[in-house]
């Protein structure tokens, strides 16, 4: 099994930092990635907001009490409220899955809608703006 698509790269972000990108078209309903995690304990998860790793964690567990670290590019995705994929949550399997959930063309960047839900228009952290884009 592929841990992830061959022409799928990161690169320089117009949204901030790095991004992850696409240099062919992505198919609607595609895995892009399976992500290993590094799964945290809450201590741990308190002490991570005083680090760099803040902005790069994903909850975790059935009261996301825990967080964990996406391995390969899973920490690299960007966010957007109208995002072109969206993450699953594997905690069996230990993973975190990004499917594409629209066409993606040649080019262009991944997207994650952080709330978990690519519909959801809840104002994530780091937004200082207006809800949605």
């Amino acid at each position: 099994m592929t841990q992830r698509l061959p022409f799928v790269y990161f690169g320089p972000s117009p949204l901030g930092g790095r991004g992850v990108f696409t240099l062919q078209e992505i198919p609607k309903g595609a895995l892009i990635e399976v992500c290993p995690v590094i799964v945290l304990s809450e201590t741990d998860k308190s002490l991570i907001h005083k680090t760099h790793l803040h902005d790069y964690y994903f909850l975790w567990g059935k009261e996301e009490r825990e967080c964990v670290i996406a391995l390969g590019f899973g920490s690299l995705y960007n966010h957007l409220y109208t995002p072109n994929a969206e993450y699953v949550i594997d905690e069996e399997q230990q993973c975190i899955d990004i499917y594409s959930i629209r066409d993606i063309k040649a080019g262009e960047e991944i997207t994650l809608n952080y709330n978990g839900d690519p519909m959801d228009r809840t104002r994530v952290w780091f937004d200082k703006g207006v809800e949605g884009d």
